[in-house]
C-alpha cells in the first residue's frame, strides 16, 4: 500500500525543464510573446527630476523596492535616455554625496566637501530632489537633514531661506510642478 501511495504520488511532481532557464528573468503573462514595453518590475519608485526649472515626479517600475541609499543613487545617475528626451534633468551633477543614514524616519545625507564650488543657481533644486524623493516613498524616511564633514549642514529651502533643521517635501512645495 505505502509503495503504490508513492508511486502515484512520484507522477505528480514538478516537471523538469529541457534545458536551464533563468529564474531572475521577470515572467511573462499567460499567451505573452515577449516582455510589455517599459516595464522593468512591479515596485515602484518616486523620483523627482527637473523639468523647466520646477520639480517633477517622475514613477520608475523597478524589480524590487528601493532603499533611500538606492533612490539616492538612482537620483544621481540622472534621468533616463526616455526620461532626458521628455525635457527631464537633474541639478545633482555636481554634488558629491557621500553616505545616508537613516534613524527614527529621519534621513541624514552626507554631503562632501562643497568648499570652492560656488553657489549654485539651481542649488535649491538638487536638495529638493532629494528630500521630495525620500519623504514621498511611504513611511520610512519622513524628514531629510544634510551633514557635511560631520557637522550640520545649513541648505536652501524651496523659499530660499535657509534651514538646518530636517526637511520634508513640503519645504519645497512651491517649487513642485504639475
Amino acid at each position: 500500500m505505502l509503495l503504490a501511495a508513492v508511486l502515484l504520488l512520484g507522477g505528480c511532481g514538478v516537471p523538469v525543464d529541457s534545458e536551464p532557464r533563468d529564474l531572475t528573468a521577470p515572467a511573462l503573462p499567460f499567451g505573452s510573446s515577449g516582455p510589455a514595453r517599459d516595464q522593468l518590475g512591479t515596485a515602484v519608485e518616486r523620483l523627482y527630476l527637473v523639468r523647466d526649472g520646477e520639480l517633477s515626479r517622475v514613477i520608475r517600475q523597478v524589480p524590487a523596492p528601493r532603499t533611500p541609499a538606492q533612490m539616492v543613487q538612482d537620483l544621481l545617475a540622472g534621468p533616463t535616455a526616455k526620461e532626458h528626451e521628455d525635457g527631464l534633468s537633474s541639478a545633482l551633477s555636481t554634488m558629491q554625496v557621500e553616505g545616508i543614514t537613516v534613524v527614527q524616519r529621519r534621513a541624514v545625507i552626507a554631503i562632501g566637501e562643497t568648499a570652492g564650488q560656488g553657489a549654485r543657481s539651481d542649488e535649491i533644486l538638487a536638495y529638493g530632489q532629494i528630500v521630495c524623493t525620500l519623504t514621498s516613498q511611504g513611511a520610512e524616511v519622513g524628514t531629510v537633514a544634510f551633514t557635511s564633514d560631520g557637522r550640520q549642514l545649513g541648505v536652501p529651502r524651496g523659499d530660499g531661506s535657509l534651514s538646518a533643521d530636517p526637511l520634508t517635501i513640503a519645504d519645497y512645495a512651491g517649487l513642485i510642478g504639475s
